[in-house]
């Protein structure tokens, strides 16, 4: 008797298909992007590196606070930093920012950390953020969060890094005989040159302004003359090569440095640093593939895990940065690629030039870039009500429609929305934003975000179920009055 019935194939070959297939999409994934890094590189070589100077205004103070206390050794975090940025250029293909992780070198500077505390928090989050990504709670928290909160998160972070822009310039060192003519230079360099960057896209301000800012440089170390109490750099030569160091972190150095540090900078992380920026990616770069929560929390993961242990500064990825490096032309992964090698020769080579050159760099001019990140980041909020927005756009309707039948979400178009729920959703954004900006604080932003967004809710379910509590009430009024 012959077998007629076909044969299944056994979970063995059904998982070795599933394998083969993962990984020829992973491969022709990376190919597309590598593609894209090239030609971008190519056709906008200038802006691309221009960019990828962008952030400069948020790492550097708090790179030459840490350094100058002795929290963190500058030549690994230059190191580990800049292999991050070189692996996230490769991986993602976007600009994506590798920046400190702000509460917790916040708390270090106040309270002194060792480098064991410091590094003790940043293991902390990082082992906290992957758990989160591994078991996929990352990504269902994205789902439910709703848009117009994110937006806020976004938008506060913009507007903080915009008050906080006037510090960078009072904190900075200076020769005295120059300061009043930088006094004067604050104004108008602000004024030509953050509209200018709006109008020219192409023109490469970010790379202008560290070129004016090395002449400056040079300037202070011709006068030798510095109002300053920061200790300075060791004597030349500043040209030494690294040494690396590892320790391991005692428990209650851990401790401190977990419930001091880490536990605060983890609702940080979470919000800014991976969910504002998936969100933020979707909304700039659009045509690129924009990478997930989960994969920017793994990143976050793994450079922390490889890096604290040599004493490197905690980072994380952030939306602000993202904002900076794309206003100043960063389209591609190319820009941080080319930052992340810079960051890693200096690191390797001139630790002690690098810190010497960071010291001295023009406040002036960090507090522009500066500036320019926190309009980038808070124009995004001004597509809360548009397609722009991600649960309003055209090209998310075939997906969500298909989400919204197993968790209940009303996804609709931008012209659908009644004019009370686009005031409600502005109203959802700005509570996030006061929350942000009154008590400096993400995590108390995204609470009253969703305690209005909760609010709205609870008076829409109310309004609904007294209207049928009403309809039912007419009824029985009705079939009484017909029976009498």
């Amino acid at each position: 008797m012959v077998d007629t019935e076909p044969h299944l194939p056994s979970r063995r070959s059904r998982y070795l298909t599933h394998l083969e297939e993962s990984t020829r999409k992973t491969r022709d994934d990376l190919w597309k992007i590598q593609s894209y890094n090239v030609l971008t590189l190519r056709r906008h070589s200038l802006s691309e590196i221009s960019g990828s100077f962008g952030d400069l205004g948020t790492l550097l103070p708090i790179l030459i606070a840490l350094t100058v206390s002795n929290t963190i050794s500058l030549s690994s975090t230059l190191i580990f930093s800049g292999l991050a940025n070189i692996y996230t250029g490769l991986l993602f293909g976007i600009p994506l920012p590798v920046q400190p992780m702000k509460a917790v070198a916040a708390v270090a500077l106040a309270q002194d950390f060792k480098r064991e505390e410091i590094a003790s928090a940043g293991l902390f989050v990082a082992a906290a953020i992957g758990f989160l990504s591994i078991t996929g709670l990352i990504g269902w928290f994205t789902k439910v969060i709703p848009v117009p909160v994110v937006k806020g998160i976004q938008v506060g972070t913009g507007l903080s890094l915009i008050i906080s822009a006037g510090a960078l310039f009072s904190q900075s060192e200076y020769p005295n005989m120059i300061r009043p003519a930088l006094n004067a230079l604050i104004p108008v360099l602000s004024f030509f040159s953050l509209p200018a960057s709006s109008t020219f896209r192409r023109v490469p301000y970010a790379l202008i302004l560290l070129l004016i800012g090395i002449l400056f440089i040079i300037i202070f170390d011709f006068f030798g003359e510095v109002s300053s109490n920061t200790p300075l750099p060791h004597a030349p030569p500043w040209f030494r090569i690294w040494h690396p160091h590892t320790f391991v972190p005692s428990w209650p150095s851990f401790r401190r440095g977990m419930v001091d540090a880490g536990i605060g900078q983890l609702p940080l992380t979470t919000l800014n640093s991976v969910i504002a920026v998936a969100f933020l990616a979707q909304d700039l770069l659009p045509n690129v593939k924009a990478p997930s929560t989960t994969s920017l929390g793994l990143s976050v993961m793994v450079i922390n895990i490889v890096g604290c242990w040599f004493g490197a500064m905690p980072v994380c990825h952030g939306s602000g940065g993202l904002a900076a490096q794309y206003r100043f032309g960063a389209r591609s992964g190319a820009s941080i690629i080319f930052l992340g090698s810079l960051k890693l020769f200096l690191g390797l080579f001139a630790s002690e030039f690098a810190l010497h050159a960071f010291i001295y760099f023009p406040g002036v001019l960090l507090c522009i870039l500066v500036i320019a990140a926190g309009l980038e980041l808070v124009k995004v909020g001004e597509s809360l009500n548009t397609a722009g927005a991600r649960d309003l756009s055209p090209l998310k309707r075939a997906s969500t429609d298909e989400e919204s039948a197993h968790n209940g979400k009303d996804h609709r178009r931008a012209a659908d929305l009644t004019e009370e729920e686009r005031k409600r959703r502005w109203a959802v954004m700005f509570m996030t934003v006061a929350g942000i900006l009154a008590f400096k604080n993400d995590a108390v932003g995204f609470l009253a975000g969703m305690l209005c967004h909760w609010s709205f809710q609870l008076q829409d379910s109310w309004e609904e179920r007294r209207s049928r509590l009403g309809g039912y009430t007419r009824l029985e009024t009705t079939l009484h009055d017909d029976a009498a």
